[in-house]
């Protein structure tokens, strides 16, 4: 540096004693992102060979530079992704509940309209909570079932005003989303036909929904009632009404195996699902 002259040498190497200094360009993707320069107080001069390894220094950097920008701005797109998702299930989460309710308020005075539009209601709501526990979960793929169906059951309370829902979970269950919300509308079924018809006339009773494993990849879901109980020529495969004809279509859309128990007073209707399925 003594004998350059076409550059003014800067005071701070001046003052630290520099006497000589090498510098490649910190190349990046596009533009250069600056220069990495090394200085030394030695006198000499640096060597082809010097050149060489602090390029691929440089480089080096380059390329871990670009790399953290890239993984910066995927953050960044994976961030606005996820808002808008939430957004998504939010709003689609209260225009259900909009509808839910609308066809609450379209019950009128005809009981049997009513009643049809109450559980035309309940599904959508089962659907909506589905969204709301979407909206507020980290995970959009899987659903935890213990904490909606107790939901699901919170909710029924309203359109089963003669029946106590009791609902009691023994160990958590995942499954995914699409199938989450099969297994809702099947409670929503059988709780709703179990007000109906296992306690009708207005009589009371209680409706206990169950969900635990049988083993480490299948879960049971059950819902039982202490009520009349079923006919004895009743068979699930060829129950005609639109709630069974619904439940035997959920079913099988879970892969499940679906059966019921009569027990002395009531009955139980018993859902077992490959959770991994």
């Amino acid at each position: 540096m003594e004998n350059e002259e076409r550059f003014r040498t800067p005071d701070l190497l001046a003052a630290h004693g520099v006497r000589r200094a090498i510098n490649v360009i910190l190349q990046g993707e596009g533009a250069p992102y600056g220069v990495l320069e090394v200085d030394s107080r030695s006198a000499g001069e640096f060597s082809e060979r010097d050149i060489a390894f602090l390029q691929g220094a440089a480089n080096i950097l380059g390329m871990a530079i670009e790399r953290q920008r890239q993984e910066q701005a995927l953050n960044m797109a994976l961030e606005h992704q996820q808002v808008l998702l939430q957004e998504i299930n939010h709003r689609v989460k209260n225009s259900l509940q909009l509808v839910a309710g609308m066809l609450r308020l379209q019950a009128g005075d005809d009981p049997h309209l009513g009643q049809r539009l109450q559980e035309a209601s309940s599904r959508i709501m089962a659907i909506g909570r589905a969204h709301d526990r979407l909206y507020r979960s980290p995970q959009v793929q899987r659903i935890e079932m213990s904490g909606y169906l107790s939901d699901i059951c919170e909710d029924l309370k309203q359109v089963t005003p003669n029946c106590d829902i009791l609902f009691d979970a023994s160990a958590q269950v995942f499954v995914n989303t699409d199938r989450a919300i099969n297994l809702a509308l099947v409670v929503t079924e059988l709780v709703t036909n179990a007000a109906r018809h296992a306690y009708p006339n207005g009589t009371r009773g209680p409706i206990r929904v169950r969900l635990g494993r049988v083993d480490g990849n299948v879960a049971r879901i059950s819902v039982r009632d202490e009520g009349l109980g079923l006919g004895p020529d009743f068979e699930v495969t060829k129950g005609h009404g639109f709630g069974m004809r619904l439940v035997k279509a959920l079913a099988q859309q879970t892969h499940g195996q679906f059966r019921i128990e009569r027990h002395p007073r009531g009955t139980e209707f018993i859902l077992d699902i490959p959770i991994n399925a």
